[in-house]
């Protein structure tokens, strides 16, 4: 992928970067081999970003003809609103107080190069502020007051404001950018993608070694491949790619993760959309319904109605938070009684609950579904002396067994089912959770971030699972 540095003087540009052109903003705007050129990035260090100045038009015309530059346009427009970048920093409040701790004085200014500092102990607050405002080279001044230290401002530099002792710094940080989180001595290939895990995550959709067949598949069709985490936000640029491997939510970093990958151009899975409207019951409900797709005999409960509208169900029946997973959130009711205090407890979190009947089964199927074909299918049992899955007994969680089949032997209505249902939401990648009574199939729901373990999902079709989903991902990324 071509790598170009924008700024008003390169000659004066005195950092060696092997690979990577040095070019004058005029250049870029009006020679036709930029104009032309794919899958290219470029580093806009103009001497200024101000309404339709030449630094302003770099970065538009980067995103209007799809290279990837850094700051974008939204970023620059974001820089003119301090008071916004302020109110975002109070997500990480905790860490700028335990890394400003030390300082002596009440106001302090933090210069931050693509993420890095001169001061080791102040990288991962300028990590994450390079996450945050997405600039390559930054000054951040921060102010204390009653003990108490707050972002100020943020202004971009351009590379006349560096100083001197911190050239070397930025032609290391740069060198990294470029290069991507891996810094081993081997040839990356053409194409990036990152897995973004959790590492400390309890019940992840894949296990390790799931992850490390996931890498090897990847690398088999042509990727390059780093395992990415939360801290990591800002380095999403440099990937064609992002493989979300960490349970999502909607208010979460794995939704910001999504949007902002999809902002660069990177074929995502899971993509937004699909977060969105699979980890909502309340969504998933209604568009099933909508669609006349079976599904258990469900109601909406808000926090104004009146529990008579339950009357059609009979005990026991089931309470779901709207964004519930892992089986957790899920409460089966007995009585008056336990209904009055689950809908107490579960609306102050959700203004809206899903009420659904309860359909006592030995076992779930689970299809798995890539690009509107299903291409793996389980039974999941529900867990020892109880009515679901997972059993989480004192935050720790009690599995059923798992069963794997054949597509060819699995019933077609289910098959079919599954596959309706999953192109509600997107092309992506899903599993289908549908529920087996009487002869009938229901679907319970669609998840955007199916489990993919090893010894289970794959226990039929083994490696081929995971190249599967690699090679939907190359063909994307050829596609794009």
């Amino acid at each position: 992928m071509p790598k170009v540095i924008i700024t008003e003087n390169p000659k004066s540009w005195n950092i060696d970067l092997q690979g990577i052109t040095v070019i004058p903003p005029a250049e870029y705007l009006t020679d036709n081999q930029y104009l032309n050129a794919k899958n290219t990035k470029i580093i806009n260090l103009c001497k200024t970003y101000t309404y339709q100045s030449l630094g302003y038009y770099v970065s538009l015309l980067a995103e209007a003809r799809g290279h990837k530059v850094i700051p974008k346009v939204s970023t620059i427009q974001d820089l003119r609103y301090p008071s916004l970048i302020r109110e975002d920093s109070l997500e990480f409040d905790d860490l700028i107080q335990d890394t400003l701790k030390h300082v002596d004085q009440n106001e302090y200014d933090l210069y931050i190069y693509f993420g890095k500092t001169g001061n080791e102990q102040y990288n991962r607050l300028s990590g994450l502020l390079f996450s945050l405002i997405q600039s390559p080279i930054l000054k951040v001044g921060f102010k204390r007051k009653k003990r108490h230290w707050t972002l100020q401002y943020t202004k971009p530099l351009n590379i006349s404001e560096v100083p001197a002792e911190d050239r070397d710094l930025l032609s290391k940080a740069l060198q990294q950018y470029f290069a991507g989180r891996s810094e081993k001595n081997f040839q990356r290939k053409k194409y990036d993608l990152a897995i973004l895990i959790n590492p400390d995550e309890t019940t992840p959709p894949s296990d390790s070694k799931a992850i490390q067949k996931f890498v090897k598949a990847a690398d088999k069709v042509g990727f390059s491949v780093d395992l990415i985490t939360k801290n990591d936000l800002g380095k999403l640029s440099q990937y064609d790619a992002l493989f979300i491997r960490e349970t999502t939510n909607v208010n979460h970093h794995t939704f910001r993760f999504a949007k902002k990958a999809e902002s660069e151009g990177l074929v995502v899975m899971d993509d937004s959309e699909s977060i969105l409207r699979c980890t909502n019951k309340v969504y998933l409900n209604e568009v099933l319904q909508a669609h006349q797709i079976p599904t258990p005999k469900s109601y909406i409960l808000s926090k104004q109605a009146s529990l008579d509208v339950l009357s059609n169900l009979k005990f026991p029946f089931v309470i779901k938070q709207p964004d519930s997973c892992f089986s957790q959130g899920v409460v089966k009711v007995n009585n008056d009684q336990e209904l009055k205090q689950t809908v107490a407890n579960l609306f102050q979190k959700s203004d809206l609950l899903i009420v659904q009947e309860f359909m006592p089964t030995s076992f779930d199927w689970r299809i798995g579904v890539l690009d509107g074909t299903p291409f793996y299918v389980c039974k999941y049992f529900m867990a020892r002396n109880h009515w679901q899955i997972v059993n989480w007994k004192n935050k720790q969680s009690d599995n059923g067994r798992a069963e794997t089949l054949m597509i060819a032997d699995t019933p077609g209505p289910v098959l079919d089912m599954a596959v309706k249902a999953s192109n509600l939401i997107g092309d992506g990648l899903y599993g289908v959770d549908i529920k087996e009574s009487n002869g009938q199939y229901y679907v319970i729901e669609v998840n955007d971030n199916p489990s993919i373990d090893t010894g289970i999902e794959d226990k039929i079709i083994k490696d081929q699972l995971y190249l599967n989903i690699m090679d939907t991902f190359m063909q994307r990324v050829k596609a794009y």
